[in-house]
């Protein structure tokens, strides 16, 4: 799945130690997507991911993403995680209007000029 937008907030790192004593680390970011109706998605990134992603706020991007959601006390917690960034395919393309091409035709003939 792909999310495209604004990187309009990066919020603070964060980490620990798993259970089984491994460390890591996460760092969030919330994605404005475009559009009349603009979502505002938070979207996380674990580990060496960070540094190799390095998304900076004002950044427009597409991202890939996991959609996971898992349960805890009875209660659902999902998260947005980004595997993949493409910053090429993010920028607007420019959309330039190219009329087709028209055939003119000029006369200098009294038959062909329009009375007014």
């Amino acid at each position: 799945m792909e999310l495209s937008g604004k990187i309009i907030q990066q919020l603070p790192e964060v980490g620990g130690n798993s259970r089984n004593g491994n460390a890591w680390r996460k760092q969030e970011y919330v994605l404005e997507t475009p559009g009349q109706y603009p979502k505002k998605v938070c979207v996380a990134i674990w580990g060496d991911k960070i540094e190799q992603f390095s998304l900076k706020v004002g950044e427009n991007v597409t991202l890939g993403v996991d959609v996971e959601s898992r349960e805890y006390n009875g209660r659902w917690y999902t998260e947005v995680k980004a595997y993949k960034v493409d910053r090429t395919g993010s920028t607007p393309t420019s959309t330039t209007n190219t009329l087709p091409e028209v055939d003119t035709f000029y006369s200098d003939s009294e038959e062909d000029k329009l009375p007014f």
